[in-house]
Order: C-alpha cells, then structure tokens, then sequence
C-alpha cells in the first residue's frame, strides 16, 4: 500500500551517500551484499533484507530513521521500516 500521509516522511532530509560504493558496514566487514538501500535521514547506506547481514533495518532500528530509498540504479521507491509500507 502506498501512502503520501506516512507520518515518518517528516524525517526525510537531502542527503549524500556517506559510502557511495556499497553497504557502508559490509565495506567495514568485508561481507557480502545484494542490494542497497540510502537512509533519508542522513545518507547511511546499508544492504536489504536479502542480504546476509541486513544492515539497512539494523540502522533503522538502531538510528531510527525509518525511510530508505532504494539505491539501485533505475529504481526510485522508498520504503519505511516502521509502518512496513512504500512510500
């Protein structure tokens, strides 16, 4: 479900992708990825929930900073963590 009224969207800010090349803690780790996912709040980038280590809900839920976008090229969608809904 999509909804433009996601109380969340408020914590969205411009930013600039803190590690531009990849998950910023499987960088760290020397780990694995499958997808990227740009947290709106201030610019982590972490990998997806297929992705082994999940580190994008890890910082969601640690940070709280629920909305993501996607960081893959050609997709545009954003997804909060809280509400488990696109937005």
């Amino acid at each position: 479900m999509t909804t433009a009224l996601d109380p969340h969207l408020e914590m969205v800010r411009p930013v600039r992708p803190r590690t531009p090349e990849g998950c910023e803690e499987c960088l760290r780790l020397n780990t694995p990825w499958v997808h990227l996912r740009l947290c709106l709040t201030c610019g982590h980038v972490g990998c997806c929930d297929s992705s082994p280590m999940r580190h994008a809900r890890a910082h969601a839920g640690y940070q709280g900073h629920p909305i993501v976008q996607s960081f893959e090229p050609g997709e545009d969608w954003r997804w909060c963590y809280v509400d488990e809904a696109f937005v």
